[in-house]
C-alpha cells in the first residue's frame, strides 16, 4: 500500500520528469551546494531542441563528465599517511608465502602499492560493485577509519546499521559510481605491466559508462575487448522488458598488444575430437585448415607444384608453407587431400588439439560464452565455507580461463595477478586452482575492504564478522582442499599468504610536520614513533616507502644482542631496536646488503650515529644507508 507523501508537491522535480519525457537527452546530473547529487536539466541542450538554428552555448568536445569528476581525479592523486601493517595471527605460511591479502580501502591500498608494483602486475581481474540500487559505494576518506566514514558519509545510521548509499529511489546516480570507479581503475593502470590487461565484470547498468572511463584512461587504442557471458540458464533477472540471462566482461591492455589467445571452449575442443588419427592418438583429435590462400605477394618460394596419387597440383594463387615444409608435413601425414567433383584438390593441414609437448593449443578469445553459470560459483562456495554465506560469487573455471589468457606470445605461468574487489576470493582461488594445474608460480594479491556482515546475516551467524574474513577463510580452505587432492605433485604448492592491513602510518604526526612542533612539547616527541607499533609493523612501511616486493621472504637474526630482519636474504638489512652499537653497525656493513636502515633514536650515543655512514662507504660503498 502506498503512503501519502504528506508534503506539498516539489515542483521542480515534477518540470524536470515531464521534461525528461519529452527530452530524455536533455536530462543530466549536478551537485546541489550540500554535496548531493540530483537530477538537473542541461540547459544548452534544451534551447537546442527548442530552436531551428544552432545556438550558442559553452564549446562542444567530446568527453565524459560528471558531477564530481574533478573530486575524483583528486582522490587518485592525493597522498595519504597509511601503511601497511602485517597480521601474522590471520596469514598462512607468512615466512614462505608469496601471496598477499590486504584488508582495507582498496583506494588507500592501490595508493600504498604504487611504488612497489609499478609495471609489475601481470593481470587485473575486479568485479566492482553494479550499482544496481542496492550495492555499497565506497566513500574515499583518508583520514579515517572504516567504521568513521561509514558515518560521516551517511552510510550507517546512528546505531552504527549500514546504510544503502545509493539505493534505487535516488534513480541509481550515475555520479556516486563514476567518482568511486574513476581513481581506482586510474592507480590500478599503473601497476600494469606494458603487456599487462585488466578484466573488470559489469552489467548493463554501467556498462557504457565503464567503457567510456576506460576509453579516457586506458586509451581507445588498448581496447581488447568485450565478453557477453551468459551466467544464467533460463530463468534470469527478470526486468520490465527483457529477462537478462549475460553479464559482460571488459578487456583493456597497458598498451597496444600485438595479439592475445585464450584456452579452447568447449565448443571448440568438440570439433577436434571429430577427427581422430590412429597414429598421433596422444594429440587428441584435430581440425583442419587450409593450405591455400587466394592472396598473392609474388613470393616466387610460395608459387610451385606439387604432385598427389599421379595428380599435378598447382595453388589458385600461392601455398600458404614454403615447399620444403608442406613436403615434410605430407611426409609426416598431417596433409589431407580431398579430391573435388571437378578434379581440383583441397590440401589442408592437420591442427591437432595438443603440440608434441602435450599442451592443449589456444585460440582467439570467443567474444560470446555460454557458462559456466552462476550456480557453479555459489556451490563452490557452499562446499567450502556452507550455504548462504557469501551470495554471488563468480566461478572459479570463468576466472581461470581468464588467467589463462596468453598475451604477445608469453605463455609463462608465472606473474602476479590483482583482484582489488576480492570478495569471497574467488580469484586468490582460481590462482591456486590453476598452480595445483601445472605447477605454476602465480602470485595473487587481494584487496577487499572489512565491510561488516549483517547480524541477521548467515555469515555472521557461522563467526564471519567482515567480508574480509570470508575471502580468507575461503583461501585457508581451498588451498588446503587443492593440495589434499593433488595429492604429492603439489606439496610445494603455495598455498598461503601474508595478511596486511591498511593504517594509519607508524610515525607520529611531528615526522611528517616538523614545524608545527610546540616548543612546550619538544621532549615528548624526541621518539617519532607511535607506541603501539612493532618492529615488524616499521619493516613494511620501509619496503613500500622503497618500493620492495612485499612477499619476498624474511628472516630475523640475532645480533650483537639486537634484532636483525633479513629481505631476501641480502636486499635488505634492518635493525629498529633501541642502543645500536658500532660493532653491530660494521657486521652489518661487512654483510654488504643493498640496502640497510636503522631507527634514527636507536643509535647508542651520537658518534654511532654520525660513524653509520662512513662504515658502509669504507667497507659497503655501494649501500644505501637511511633511517627512520
Amino acid at each position: 500500500m502506498e503512503k501519502l507523501k504528506m508534503h506539498s508537491p516539489d515542483f521542480t522535480k515534477e518540470n524536470i520528469a515531464r521534461l525528461a519525457e519529452l527530452f530524455p537527452n536533455c536530462v543530466t546530473e549536478s551537485q546541489a551546494n550540500d554535496g548531493t547529487v540530483m537530477k538537473a536539466i542541461d540547459f544548452d541542450l534544451l534551447r537546442q531542441e527548442l530552436s531551428d538554428h544552432i545556438v550558442d552555448g559553452s564549446r562542444e568536445r567530446y568527453q565524459l563528465t560528471w558531477p564530481g569528476k574533478r573530486e575524483a581525479l583528486l582522490a587518485a592523486s592525493a597522498p595519504i599517511a597509511k601503511t601497511l601493517r602485517p597480521d601474522r595471527k590471520q596469514s598462512v605460511s607468512f615466512d614462505e608465502t608469496s601471496n598477499i591479502f590486504i584488508e582495507g580501502d582498496n583506494l588507500e591500498a592501490l595508493k600504498l602499492l604504487q611504488e612497489t608494483y609499478l609495471n609489475k602486475i601481470k593481470m587485473i581481474y575486479i568485479d566492482p560493485p553494479y550499482n544496481t540500487g542496492h550495492d555499497f559505494i565506497y566513500s574515499d576518506s583518508f583520514a579515517e577509519s572504516v567504521s568513521d566514514y561509514l558515518d560521516n558519509s551517511r552510510q550507517v545510521d546512528e546505531v552504527g546499521n549500514r546504510l544503502v548509499s545509493n539505493p534505487e529511489a535516488n534513480g541509481r546516480f550515475h555520479s556516486d559510481w563514476l567518482s568511486m570507479i574513476y581513481p581506482r581503475l586510474k592507480l590500478a593502470r599503473n601497476l600494469l605491466r606494458d603487456d599487462g590487461v585488466v578484466f573488470i565484470s559489469i552489467d548493463d547498468n554501467e556498462f557504457e559508462n565503464l567503457r567510456k572511463i576506460c576509453d579516457e584512461l586506458f586509451g581507445e587504442e588498448n581496447f581488447v575487448g568485450v565478453i557477453a557471458w551468459k551466467n544464467k540458464y533460463g530463468a534470469g533477472a527478470k526486468t520490465r522488458t527483457f529477462i537478462e540471462v549475460h553479464e559482460y566482461i571488459v578487456c583493456y591492455s597497458r598498451t597496444q598488444i600485438s595479439d592475445i589467445q585464450s584456452p579452447l571452449s568447449d565448443e571448440q575442443i568438440d570439433k577436434y575430437s571429430q577427427n581422430k588419427d590412429e597414429k598421433f592418438a596422444e594429440r587428441g583429435g584435430y581440425v583442419t585448415q587450409p593450405l591455400m590462400t587466394n592472396s598473392l605477394d609474388d613470393r616466387a618460394s610460395l608459387q610451385y607444384d606439387i604432385e598427389h596419387d599421379g595428380d599435378v597440383i598447382t595453388p589458385r594463387k600461392q601455398w600458404v608453407w614454403s615447399k620444403e615444409r608442406l613436403l615434410e608435413s605430407i611426409e609426416r601425414n598431417e596433409v589431407v587431400f580431398k579430391k573435388k567433383k571437378n578434379g581440383e584438390y583441397s590440401v589442408r593441414a592437420k591442427v591437432y588439439l595438443k603440440d608434441e609437448a602435450g599442451s592443449m593449443r589456444k585460440g582467439k578469445p570467443l567474444s560470446l560464452i555460454s557458462g559456466p553459470y552462476n550456480q557453479e560459483g555459489t556451490q563452490e562456495v557452499a562446499e567450502l565455507l556452507g550455504n548462504s554465506v557469501f551470495s554471488f560469487p563468480k566461478p572459479v573455471s570463468l576466472i581461470k580461463s581468464l588467467f589463462a589468457y596468453v598475451v604477445n606470445g608469453n605463455e609463462s605461468n608465472d606473474g602476479i595477478y590483482l583482484d582489488f574487489f576480492a570478495g569471497s576470493c574467488t580469484s586468490a582461488h582460481a590462482i591456486l586452482s590453476l598452480n595445483a594445474m601445472d605447477g605454476g608460480r602465480r602470485r595473487f594479491i587481494a584487496i577487499q575492504l572489512p565491510e561488516d556482515c549483517p547480524k541477521s546475516s548467515v555469515a555472521f551467524k557461522k563467526g564471519y564478522s567482515t567480508i574480509a574474513e570470508i575471502g580468507m577463510e575461503r583461501i585457508r580452505r581451498a588451498g588446503q582442499k587443492l593440495k589434499e587432492e593433488a595429492g604429492l605433485p603439489c606439496q610445494d604448492l603455495d598455498i598461503g599468504f601474508r595478511v596486511l592491513k591498511v593504517d594509519t602510518s607508524n610515525m607520529k604526526d611531528v615526522y611528517y610536520n616538523p614545524d608545527s612542533l610546540d616548543k612546550d612539547d619538544l621532549f615528548d616527541h624526541i621518539e617519532n614513533i607511535k607506541e603501539n607499533r612493532t618492529p615488524e609493523d616499521l619493516l613494511f612501511q620501509v619496503l613500500l616507502d622503497w618500493g620492495v616486493d612485499l612477499s619476498l621472504p624474511i628472516a630475523r637474526e640475532e645480533i650483537d644482542g639486537k634484532t636483525v630482519f633479513f629481505v631476501d636474504e641480502n636486499a635488505l638489512a634492518a635493525c629498529f631496536d633501541k642502543g645500536v652499537s658500532e660493532d653491530l653497525v660494521k657486521q652489518l656493513a661487512a654483510r654488504k646488503p643493498l640496502r640497510v636502515v636503522f631507527r634514527d633514536a636507536g643509535f647508542a650515543d651520537d658518534s654511532v650515529k654520525i660513524n653509520v655512514e662512513q662504515i658502509f662507504k669504507l667497507m659497503s660503498p655501494d649501500t644505501e644507508v637511511k633511517a627512520i
